[in-house]
């Protein structure tokens, strides 16, 4: 049986895309995974997922998509919200990879509800599974996750050099989470209007700044 795992890195941050990532793992190729030390990416150090990710990559079928924050902003704006844009990317890579069984982890705070959704896109010969912390509990989904992580802090780390070799600019762009100071300071720097295209102007963080600017007129 070959098994489907579906995950997102990604969702929160104000700066960068969002990466949806499956990969398809044979029943029988699990123990090797398992023995690689594949696990949840929040559970493995920034090199460790490196080298997983490579391996991952060249060992088995996969497919990564990329929602920039311009369309992710472009999506919200028409009333498609997260949850949505993130489904969207998942029957893209469902309906390109052939697998007999689909685990998600679930986006949806409603696991059954989510589950619904996707088997009836699947359809009736496909088994789907829809679970909080799948990333925790099944190989291929803890598989999709390093990859989606690893792809993603590929671009951010090309976004930062890029915006530090052109500002010279030390501090860079910060990981990308609202929380994060460097990310905050980075942020302080831009009116509305001049904001790059990585950040995603819908964020509450930026639309703070926005009603700041509005409230100062």
């Amino acid at each position: 049986m070959n098994i489907l795992g579906l995950d997102e890195a990604g969702r929160g941050p104000v700066l960068g895309p969002m990466v949806m990532a499956g990969v398809v793992i044979p029943e029988k190729k699990e123990k090797i995974i398992e023995r690689m030390g594949v696990k949840d990416s929040k559970r493995v150090t920034p090199k460790r997922r490196v080298v997983l990710a490579r391996k991952l990559t060249k060992m088995f079928e996969y497919e990564i998509v990329e929602i920039s924050a311009k369309d992710i902003d472009l999506m919200r704006a028409k009333g498609i919200n997260l949850n949505e844009i993130e489904r969207l990317a998942m029957k893209r890579i469902i309906r390109n990879l052939d697998a007999d069984k689909i685990i998600i982890d679930a986006l949806d705070v409603k696991e059954g509800r989510l589950q619904d959704q996707m088997q009836e896109f699947a359809g009736p010969d496909k088994i789907v599974i829809a679970e909080h912390k799948a990333d925790d509990n099944y190989l291929a989904v803890g598989a999709a996750s390093i990859i989606a992580k690893h792809r993603r802090d590929e671009i951010i780390s090309e976004i930062n050099r890029k915006y530090i070799k052109e500002t010279k600019d030390k501090n860079g762009i910060g990981s990308g989470y609202p929380s994060d100071p460097k990310t905050k300071r980075f942020l302080k720097q831009f009116t509305y209007d001049e904001m790059p295209e990585f950040v995603r102007k819908s964020w509450n963080t930026v639309q703070k700044i926005k009603e700041e600017e509005l409230n100062k007129e």
